[in-house]
């Protein structure tokens, strides 16, 4: 077989190199009308910038220039003709200031029915803080919108993303398989009502790492439907903790399986881990749960199961829970709690807890020996369990 001169590989690699520039289009949303002066609608130029590359069948990068960009609700729709439209933002992307123009809409930045979104960098600031005021005036006020929201898609990826002062929940993964998030900064007051860090349901294969969550409700929720999530290296406070539930608000509910929560930090939070049923029948469930290697800073309820969960006592449905908890292990879990109690199982009369294991446990209160409450909860404990068990 014949070989090429040496003079030929150069002419070859620089022409194998020019055609993987061109396979990749690149689409800067200035092109399309955007303007960075955060007051310029900029919501068709993003919108046109999607369509240009979900049309496309080579790889896309919407690139997003520093600056500050105005968007009204919008909604970037699949099916594509790739699957690998990268979003890489240097800028923030900025809400309408009055809340009511995205406060009326499901989310504020929606995707739907996506294959292959990745989101590098950025920040969005939905401006919630006029909403909230509304709401916490007791005045008829819009629900709000989701900042960002992602459903029905798979092989997603978030990447150093920052999300300001959520109207309701700052970001959703609802109906979807294989996500990665990681390196993400959520920031809300304490007191903002609703605004979740990042809620998770009807979904498979999600994956949560290295973020800092500060916000006004739970930090990770975990709804219905989700199986086989990993969540490690997480900072929350202030905020509700990390949560799965609240479980059992519908008779027919999809459960919960194969959640490990590790390597987390819980400061001056409502909550630490805690699993929360409503006190109604239902299908669901919520079994093969970890929690392992948590540290736990003046936490008011550091490890809890409420399956009677009721918020404000305002119409409560006292019945007996349908949810079925089981297999839950809690490992090398250390720290404070704000409240003598600091273990807290208030299981089903209907369906006990079964398989709780404490292993390594060590809450302490105003540097006393803290208390654990059981009703309805069997399991085991293995090592230094402290406050002394009650299973």
């Amino acid at each position: 077989m014949a070989t090429l001169p040496p003079l030929f590989l150069p002419l070859i690699l620089f022409l194998s190199f020019n055609s993987s520039l061109a396979a990749l289009l690149n689409l800067n949303v200035l092109s399309f009308g955007a303007k960075p002066d955060g007051t310029t609608d900029s919501t068709n130029a993003f919108l046109s910038a999607w369509t240009r590359a979900c049309a496309s069948t080579n790889p896309a990068t919407i690139y997003v220039p520093k600056g500050r960009f105005l968007l009204r609700s919008v909604n970037f729709r699949g099916k594509c003709n790739n699957n690998a439209i990268s979003f890489r933002i240097d800028g923030t992307l900025v809400a309408p200031v009055d809340y009511r123009i995205i406060g009326k809409a499901d989310n504020w930045i929606s995707f739907q029915y996506v294959d292959g979104v990745s989101i590098y960098g950025g920040k969005l600031d939905a401006k919630g803080t006029g909403l909230w005021a509304c709401k916490n005036s007791g005045k008829a006020c819009p629900s709000g919108a989701t900042t960002l929201s992602f459903s029905n898609s798979k092989n997603v990826v978030v990447d150093r993303l920052t999300s300001l002062n959520s109207q309701m929940f700052h970001i959703v993964i609802n109906g979807c398989h294989n996500v990665k998030m990681q390196g993400v900064t959520i920031i809300a007051s304490g007191n903002s009502p609703n605004t979740d860090g990042i809620h998770v349901q009807l979904s498979s294969g999600v994956t949560i790492l290295n973020s800092n969550i500060q916000t006004g409700d739970d930090c990770i929720s975990i709804g219905p439907g989700a199986t086989n999530l990993w969540i490690e290296k997480i900072t929350c406070g202030p905020g509700h903790g990390i949560s799965i539930g609240s479980l059992g608000k519908d008779q027919n509910e999809a459960g919960v399986q194969n959640v490990t929560v590790k390597t987390a930090k819980f400061m001056g939070t409502q909550n630490g881990v805690r699993i929360k049923s409503w006190a109604r029948p239902s299908s669901g469930f919520a079994r093969n749960i970890v929690f392992q290697h948590i540290v736990m800073k003046n936490v008011e309820n550091p490890i809890v199961i409420d399956q009677n969960y009721c918020p404000g006592n305002k119409n409560c449905p006292d019945q007996v829970s349908g949810v079925k908890v089981s297999n839950v292990r809690y490992q090398d879990i250390h720290g404070t709690s704000a409240t003598q109690v600091a273990v807290k199982f208030d299981c089903s009369a209907k369906h006990p807890c079964s398989g709780i294991r404490l292993e390594e446990v060590k809450l302490t209160y105003k540097n006393e020996v803290a208390e654990a409450s059981c009703k309805h909860a069997a399991g085991t404990i293995s090592g230094v369990v402290q406050p002394t068990s009650c299973l």
